[in-house]
């Protein structure tokens, strides 16, 4: 049984890391109220890589290898290409309060998701959309009716996207066409009351590893909605994770003592790793 103390700390101090990602031999990710982009190498040392002003969040890569980025505050899509960050797309007629997450698929379509409620996101829950912007900048609605789109995953082949709907309790799956545009949507696990998943990641048996905050759990989910590992945090919040390393074999896990503004002032956010059996597989 895996347990929360299996966790090794690799980073501390941080006011809200969010949108972890594994590239180029390094895990990046996003610390909210720092403004900035983090990454950490292979010895953990920890490197600021961009300040974005309006907050980042999701992370990705283009066709070209350049670092794509969710503004959450402005919901702009924003590239950094090393020395400067330029505009890719101005989502705000599709978004509400606050864009989030986001996953970049093989020809650079960006599928990103927001908030779709004033905070706090419990009191009033509602729909809102996904929305996908093509690497010309385009911005269209992937779909609409969607609870809090959060944490999302495209299989190997790159031919089925799934995403947590946070105030729904599942993971939905659609298919995804050539143009990129989503059909035959459908659930694929049921996480259960207060399941809430929050950031999640694939791995090569078809198992999801999916953050859960309200319940601060982490549980590795399978289609249907079979888990095989359940982790109680206690007070911590586990509120995204990714496979990494050069084998694919460590999972990160970005934990948080609060949520929203005080996380600022706590800067109790930490990255914390394990070692598993099976490899991230897909994307991100």
């Amino acid at each position: 049984m895996v347990k929360a103390s299996d966790f090794e700390t690799v980073a501390s101090g941080l006011t809200f890391p969010e949108g972890p990602r594994w590239h180029d031999g390094k895990f990046w990710f996003s610390d909210f109220y720092s403004y900035s982009v983090y990454t950490l190498d292979a010895a953990n040392k920890l490197e600021a890589v961009v300040e974005v002003p309006n907050q980042p969040s999701g992370l990705g890569w283009d066709a070209d290898g350049n670092l794509l980025i969710v503004s959450m505050l402005d919901h702009k899509l924003l590239k950094f290409d090393g020395s400067a960050l330029t505009e890719v797309a101005d989502m705000s007629a599709y978004a509400k309060v606050a864009s989030n997450d986001m996953v970049v698929d093989a020809k650079g379509r960006a599928y990103v998701g927001n908030f779709g409620v004033e905070l706090p996101i419990f009191d009033n829950p509602g729909s809102t959309n996904l929305v996908r912007v093509d690497p010309d900048g385009t911005v269209s609605v992937a779909s609409d009716d969607m609870w809090f789109p959060n944490g999302t995953v495209i299989t190997d082949d790159g031919k089925t996207l799934i995403i947590g709907e946070s105030f729904t309790d599942r993971l939905t799956a659609f298919d995804i066409a050539e143009d990129g545009t989503l059909s035959n949507r459908r659930v694929w696990a049921e996480l259960g009351k207060d399941g809430f998943p929050d950031g999640m990641c694939l791995d090569a048996e078809g198992g999801i590893w999916v953050c859960g905050p309200r319940l601060n759990r982490l549980t590795r989910v399978f289609e249907g909605g079979k888990t095989d590992v359940v982790v109680d945090f206690g007070d911590v919040k586990p509120v995204a994770c990714m496979l990494g390393g050069d084998d694919r074999k460590t999972l990160y896990v970005l934990t948080n003592t609060h949520v929203g503004p005080a996380s600022a002032e706590a800067k109790g956010g930490k990255v914390e790793v394990l070692r598993v059996d099976a490899p991230g597989a897909g994307l991100p």
